[in-house]
């Protein structure tokens, strides 16, 4: 995964039922490698994520690298076994609706979405920022 040369995968993009997990693999994969560019691994969105797991950004990082997508799969199955249908969708949620919550977030998310269209008022979420700026919107 070099995302030097292309962008990872949407954040609206699941894996075994949870949002971002596919995101975050490109990225950990990424990352593994120093092919990572300007991307963070792990950002905010996916310390969500690793915090619901249970699991910390390098052990991500080192199963991702050796890992096909199957076998990380059903190791993040294995990881939310006991979780519920409704942890699943308060994730998951959480994830997709999160926006800036701090001034310097807002001003961050204002530029970049301002260098992007300036008329488009509909893009309130870090994802949908993200899938606006790697052209998926």
């Amino acid at each position: 995964m070099n995302l030097t040369a292309r962008y990872p995968r949407s954040p609206r993009q699941r894996l075994a039922g949870l949002v971002h997990v596919p995101r975050m693999i490109d990225k950990a994969r990424a990352c593994k490698k120093n092919t990572l560019g300007e991307y963070i691994y792990p950002c905010p969105l996916d310390k969500m994520i690793l915090e619901f797991l249970n699991v910390d950004s390098d052990t991500f990082m080192e199963k991702s690298a050796s890992f096909s997508e199957a076998t990380m799969e059903e190791w993040v199955e294995f990881l939310v076994q006991d979780k519920s249908r409704r942890d699943f969708e308060q994730i998951n949620e959480a994830i997709l609706n999160a926006s800036p919550d701090n001034d310097e977030a807002r001003e961050k998310f204002k530029a970049i979405l301002n260098s992007i269209d300036r008329a488009r008022e509909d893009i309130t979420s870090w994802a949908e920022l993200i899938d606006l700026e790697e052209g998926r919107m």
